[in-house]
């Protein structure tokens, strides 16, 4: 019986291994993973209206519960509130945005990370003009993968280099990959990533520069200045 319980503790270790690292093309991906069925939550503001602004304080909120993997969820304003649509439990704090303006929030097409019955990755317009049903949602952008296509925009000899973060689905709405590149890559790079090595169908960009993960099986803490949108799954 000692054996049998140490061989499902040891299997139920290895489920909960969620998140590890991947090299694309001589870059160091690390790249945590959702499926169906997981408790993956957005966090914005505490039970007092306040923002989160971190890993630790969403951490300590949730006890005795914990966060297994968590990271920033999209663009926010200088008061951490989201620069585009954010819907948490159900309850929408702000609105759809869908025209076009500067920095890469505004590089149409953008787009809304859903988790509803399934996870998506919806082009904005698409979705203001038919919106699934999403517990939780963060607008960001700019797109990276639309339907198997990059984003038009991109160019694989872009000098635009940086740390970025963002989110793809499969195609079955099953699984959702979380990557931050650990070394800095153009857009390009990034999207094929998504698109090439974990067969994202649609994929979409959380930000750069500022991006964080926390996870602790591979060693990212994820500490740092304060963030708006974080995404994480629950023990």
């Amino acid at each position: 019986m000692r054996w049998l319980v140490l061989g499902l503790l040891a299997l139920a270790q290895e489920a909960a291994a969620d998140c590890t690292r991947m090299t694309f093309e001589d870059v160091p991906m690390a790249v945590c993973e959702a499926k169906a069925g997981d408790d993956l939550r957005l966090f914005l503001k505490d039970a007092n209206g306040q923002p989160y602004g971190g890993f630790g304080p969403v951490d300590r909120a949730l006890a005795p519960r914990r966060l297994v993997w968590a990271m920033n969820a999209g663009m926010y304003q200088p008061d951490l509130s989201p620069v585009g649509l954010y819907i948490e439990d159900g309850v929408q704090a702000h609105g759809l945005v869908t025209r076009d303006g500067p920095g890469n929030f505004g590089l149409l097409p953008n787009g809304v990370f859903c988790i509803g019955k399934r996870f998506s990755v919806v082009e904005s317009r698409a979705f203001k003009v038919d919106p699934p049903e999403c517990r939780y949602a963060s607008q960001s952008g700019p797109m990276l993968v639309i339907e198997g296509a990059l984003h038009p925009s991109f160019k694989p000899d872009s000098d635009s280099l940086n740390i970025r973060n963002g989110v793809g689905v499969s195609k079955d709405g099953k699984t959702a990959w979380f990557v931050l590149s650990e070394q800095r890559v153009n857009f390009d790079r990034f999207a094929r990533f998504f698109r090439d090595a974990l067969g994202a169908r649609d994929a979409l960009y959380f930000d750069g520069s500022i991006s964080r993960l926390y996870a602790p099986e591979i060693g990212r803490q994820g500490g740092g200045f304060a963030i708006g949108p974080i995404v994480g799954v629950v023990e």
